[in-house]
């Protein structure tokens, strides 16, 4: 037996099954849990909304049920699974996969250009799904000026059903990532690093639901996943860019076989949903080509200054202190370290190493001016008001349906963006000819506590999923 093996190996191996053993325990427990608030509510039903009424009607937003999450698909998908050896867990945990060395770009890579691709196998807590066909893309987008040519990366899911490629629809998904860590981003996630990060975890329930109506999904990591200087995810041009040019590589890989004219939906939660908002405003010049019927927004930030003050002191300060880190990389007039005191400067150095969890959830209740030599609150620092301005949603025209499901009440301990920015925000799109579809969420603590199931489905966006697939033709 060699050294290696005696010391690093078998190790891993049994710790690599204990993981598993507790994994698996803990999926169980949940799904007992998740089933329990469904079927033993001491409260009657809640009357679901109609269908639509006839041809072109769009379906209302409803809580879907445990038989629709744990549908056909998801269930054979479990049953087959894998799992996976400790070799494969090792390497997914290392997250040094030289698929991410960017070869040179000569310049003429029009945007969308896939660079390079990976076949890989889905791996999640030790976990491989069967019956998903997945590829890790590099391709070429544009920075926040929408000019100069930049690398982003991103995992594309295929399931596999018996349906044709050819004729499946094209989910373009932006997880709720606020990293600006490296490795932290969803091609890492959907291959084993990343194993805690709450982005991958609240992705789940709408993954099934997509992936049982037999839809492809594209993820983009927003920037190169393993660049090692902080990510600019809360820019969002830049995002919306690598969103649609993400959507435009997954059509064009000839690998997957999707038709180039695929109908596609925009789908974004929280961080993820500033980058869906922006590309629906930015796709009809951006990037016309392609067939975007619909997009979903759901606990996106409106106003960046809003947000700012709001999350201020709550228990999203960390959120609202790494927003500042992932402008930066593109608004460089902000000099953030400059205004920071070293307290400051110790944790924003830390934060632009790290993932969203644990990392940002570390910092809560913390009143953020106490960071900064001014004492003023970030909102009102003169140097951040160009990248503030520059980020608010609302100044383009978006040609697809729009779904905006945030939380209903601005003085909701669980709701970090005003809902009144959200509520401005469809007024605006719908007074300029978009069709808005407003349908705020419940997410208050009774809620929690009485219907944790319903509470917990919309948060993540699962009920909006009959409405997208209804913009289908």
């Amino acid at each position: 037996m060699s050294e290696l093996d005696r010391r690093v190996i078998r190790p891993l191996r049994r710790g690599t099954q204990r993981i598993r053993r507790i994994a698996l325990a803990a999926c169980s427990a949940s799904v007992l849990v998740l089933a329990a608030v469904a079927t033993s509510s001491a409260q009657p039903p809640v009357p679901q909304p109609a269908p639509p009424a006839g041809p072109g009607a769009l379906a209302p937003p409803r809580t879907p049920g445990l038989g629709e999450v744990f549908n056909g698909y998801v269930v054979g998908t479990l049953q087959n699974a894998t799992p996976a050896s400790p070799e494969e867990i090792f390497r997914g945990l290392r997250a040094d996969d030289p698929f991410y060395n960017e070869p040179p770009l000569t310049g003429a890579e029009r945007p969308g250009t896939v660079v390079k691709a990976k076949k890989v196998d889905v791996l999640f807590t030790g976990v491989k799904p069967a019956n998903l066909d997945a590829w890790k893309l590099m391709y070429v987008t544009t920075g926040n000026d929408g000019a100069t040519p930049v690398i982003s990366t991103g995992i594309l899911m295929v399931p596999v059903d018996g349906t044709p490629n050819s004729q499946r629809r094209l989910i373009s998904y932006q997880e709720a990532n606020d990293s600006v860590g490296w490795s932290c981003h969803p091609s890492t996630q959907w291959t084993g690093g990343a194993p805690i990060d709450g982005a991958s975890w609240s992705a789940l329930g709408p993954l099934a639901l997509l992936f049982g109506k037999g839809y492809a999904v594209m993820i983009s990591d927003v920037g190169n996943d393993a660049d090692r200087r902080p990510h600019g995810v809360f820019a969002g041009k830049f995002a919306a860019h690598a969103q649609l040019d993400g959507a435009r590589a997954a059509v064009a890989f000839p690998e997957a076989g999707l038709d180039s004219d695929a109908q596609t939906a925009l789908f974004g939660i929280a961080g993820g949903g500033v980058g869906a908002g922006f590309s629906a405003e930015l796709q009809p010049d951006y990037a016309p080509e392609l067939n975007v019927k619909s997009t979903v927004l759901e606990g996106m930030v409106v106003e960046p200054r809003n947000f700012m003050r709001i999350a201020d002191g709550s228990v999203g300060s960390g959120f609202a202190f790494a927003t500042l880190l992932g402008l930066e990389p593109w608004y460089p007039e902000m000099r953030i370290d400059e205004k920071l005191n070293p307290a400051g400067r110790a944790v924003a150095d830390f934060f632009r190493t790290q993932c969203q969890t644990p990392a940002y959830f570390g910092l809560p209740f913390l009143p953020l001016h106490t960071l900064f030599q001014t004492g003023r609150n970030p909102a009102d620092e003169p140097d951040f008001q160009h990248a503030f301005d520059d980020n608010v949603l609302g100044r383009g025209t978006p040609e697809s349906k729009i779904l905006i499901a945030s939380c209903a009440a601005d003085d909701s301990p669980m709701s970090l963006v005003p809902a009144r920015d959200a509520r401005a925000l469809a007024d605006t799109y719908r007074a300029r000819g978009t069709d808005v579809t407003y349908a705020p969420t419940d997410c208050s603590l009774t809620r929690m506590i009485t219907n944790l199931y319903g509470w917990g489905t919309d948060l993540f966006g699962m009920q909006t999923i009959d409405w997208l697939d209804s913009t289908f033709d």
